[in-house]
């Protein structure tokens, strides 16, 4: 009986240490999704353009872009 117990006791501790031994490893998975509607992709061109970051030229090219590309 009391070798029984025994492997039952070295059973148990084996197993914990292989279980706790899997949830290691420290990698760590990020995902990041951007979603964004047309409207606020037009609105931020048309607000670029108005603080003068992009010229005229560049605004018409980013929303003809956009609205190609999103029909």
């Amino acid at each position: 009986m009391r070798r029984v117990t025994m492997w039952m006791l070295i059973g148990l501790i084996a197993a914990s240490v292989a279980l706790t031994a899997c949830g290691g490893g420290g990698a760590k998975v990020e995902s990041k999704t951007k979603s964004t509607t047309l409207g606020q992709e037009l609105l931020d061109i048309d607000k670029a353009y108005k603080d003068g970051v992009i010229t005229e030229k560049e605004y018409q090219k980013a929303k003809e872009e956009l609205l190609k590309g999103k029909r």
